[in-house]
């Protein structure tokens, strides 16, 4: 299968008069060999179920059904999924993607991936929102077991990132919460159109089938997680007293956990016995 070259990415966003919005962060992969990349790593075997967001012009889309995949392509902006679907005609693929205009931020999950009782996401994830797109799907749609996305380095790094790691913060903890996290690779700004100032990071998420550690209430284990990198200078004793109020030092020391340590030191082992000594301490 042809997949999309730069040459052909731009001659499509010339003949349809799409100029990339900056605001849907907005940047095209146009590189044969990095889409196929993307769909190897992902494991994408032949009649897997895959919902891709943001697919854009369809190069990664193509990877994808290349591969064998059945492809749900969830794209928010109308113009651009009027134009993947005449893509997709051309590449005789057209039966293998479901292109759906939505919003991943607000799409009801468990309608959209009522079609298979397992999925993989495989994505190009718009810079600007793929942190709150992981952890919509982390929380709200259980169907899907693996995730991976192509994010600008610094959030592939916060996302992939552990104690002690000077990216790591609330939504680390979060990510390992629900899965198991690694970086796969980076990739370069030229492989894109327009091209973007900053690398790109692959990052591989697989759901677990239950969280590792116990805790008596998630909201409010990660109320203190947020809390406590709120304010990531400072030591927990005093970030967390807008939650623990004037107990904090009691409620830290109960937990095992020092009250002059800061947030980005604890694991999420840590956190479980911070939430569960909070919540005896109610």
């Amino acid at each position: 299968m042809d997949l999309l070259t730069p040459a052909s990415v731009r001659a499509l966003l010339d003949e349809h008069g799409i100029h990339p919005k900056k605001s849907l962060g907005q940047h095209f992969l146009a590189d044969p060999n990095t889409a196929r990349r993307v769909a190897a790593l992902a494991a994408v075997q032949p009649g897997d179920a895959v919902v891709e967001i943001g697919p854009g012009l369809g190069s990664l889309t193509l990877a994808l059904v290349e591969r064998g995949a059945r492809v749900l392509a969830v794209e928010v902006d109308t113009r651009l999924a009027a134009v993947l679907e005449s893509v997709l005609q051309t590449a005789g693929a057209e039966e293998e993607v479901d292109v759906r205009v939505a919003d991943a931020l607000t799409t009801d999950w468990a309608t959209f991936l009522a079609g298979s009782p397992e999925w993989s996401c495989v994505s190009n994830l718009p810079y600007n929102v793929a942190v709150p797109v992981v952890v919509r799907l982390l929380e709200n749609a259980r169907a899907v077991t693996r995730i991976v996305a192509m994010v600008q380095r610094e959030v592939g790094e916060r996302l992939a990132a552990g104690p002690g790691d000077p990216e790591y913060g609330a939504v680390s903890v979060k990510v390992r919460y629900h899965a198991e996290v690694s970086l796969l690779g980076m990739v370069p700004p030229a492989v894109f159109v327009p091209r973007p100032k900053v690398d790109s990071a692959l990052v591989g998420m697989e759901r677990r089938a239950a969280p590792p550690v116990t805790v008596p209430s998630e909201d409010e284990l990660f109320e203190l997680v947020r809390s406590g990198f709120s304010q990531r200078r400072k030591m927990l004793r005093r970030s967390l007293r807008p939650v623990l109020g004037a107990h904090a030092s009691a409620v830290l020391e109960a937990a095992g956990v020092e009250p002059t340590a800061r947030a980005e030191t604890l694991g999420l082992d840590e956190w479980a016995a911070l939430a569960r000594s909070a919540a005896d301490a109610a």
